[in-house]
């Protein structure tokens, strides 16, 4: 029995939402679908309802002994490699999409600097899921980012004993296509374009559902983007698929498409930050990582 389709399986149930699920994993929904279709073919028993998404009484047993095992696969991991000792020391950093920048890949070069013999691994996930793989102890160090008022911290849930260290904010910006009605304006309010035509790319740009929040506003998603990649976002925005609040550095910088525009967001004060998030028991290189990376925020 694959312990991908039993992670799956738990994590479908604990969200209650395959999409949701798909997001924290890193995959995509047809995927969470098939993996789910796949255990339960395996098993010969349906174990999700799936309108709405919950457990049928044979996914409740199989869930309680998907944990259990899980947790011991984890700790047979954990022993293992602490019994064996890797070849070299290793470092893995989790990040969301955005979350990588220059000051964390300089970061990472010195570090390396200090250690030769060490291996870095980088794993982009989207957001939530950065957090979840520190919290698990999977990853010892994570960088994820997220839009927030003014001093954060981002809003991610109960992380257990995982804490944040502001990286850095930015002002957001509203990338507008070449043509757009808007393009002439030198800054925006977010509550008078509540109506506009907007572009559902969660992984990336601010939450729709942030923004509604915020301001009371509709909101209607004209496209969505379910995407980690931001060049492929940007295209959408600039062949008008609909706006997007996007970090003022994305939205202006170099990579975005030629003819679009920055529109700087005056109200409500919002802001894109970035965090790094760890547990106190950090070893040696994701401590000097943490060390390495410049704090703001």
């Amino acid at each position: 029995m694959d312990s991908h389709l039993l992670r799956t399986l738990v994590t479908v149930a604990r969200l209650g939402s395959f999409s949701a699920a798909a997001l924290e994993l890193g995959y995509t929904q047809s995927a969470v679908s098939q993996q789910i279709a796949a255990l339960e073919g395996e098993l010969g028993a349906p174990l999700l309802h799936r309108r709405p998404v919950g457990p049928t009484e044979a996914g409740e047993r199989m869930i309680e002994h998907a944990r259990l095992l899980l947790e011991r696969m984890d700790a047979a991991r954990a022993d293992v490699r602490r019994l064996s000792g890797p070849e070299r020391p290793e470092l893995l950093l989790a990040t969301s999409p955005l979350g990588l920048d220059a000051t964390v890949a300089r970061a990472l070069a010195r570090v390396r600097e200090a250690e030769p013999r060490l291996r870095i691994r980088v794993r982009v996930l989207p957001r939530r899921a950065v957090a979840v793989e520190v919290a698990a102890g999977r990853c010892a160090i994570g960088v994820t980012d997220g839009y927030t008022a003014p001093g954060g911290p981002l809003a991610l849930g109960d992380l257990g004993p995982v804490r944040q260290a502001g990286l850095g904010e930015q002002p957001c910006a509203v990338l507008c296509p070449a043509g757009h009605p808007l393009r002439r304006r030198t800054a925006v309010d977010l509550d008078r374009l509540a109506d506009a035509s907007w572009l559902d790319a969660s992984g990336i740009a601010a939450p729709l559902a942030d923004l509604r929040a915020l301001t009371g506003g509709a909101f209607p998603a004209a496209a969505g983007y379910e995407g980690q990649d931001a060049t492929a976002l940007l295209t959408l925005c600039a062949t008008g698929h609909g706006l997007a609040v996007l970090p003022h550095t994305l939205a202006a910088g170099t990579g975005a498409p030629a003819g679009t525009v920055a529109l700087p967001v005056r109200t409500p004060r919002l802001v894109h930050r970035r965090e790094a998030l760890f547990t106190p028991a950090l070893d040696g290189p994701a401590r000097a990582l943490l060390d390495a990376l410049p704090r703001g925020g």
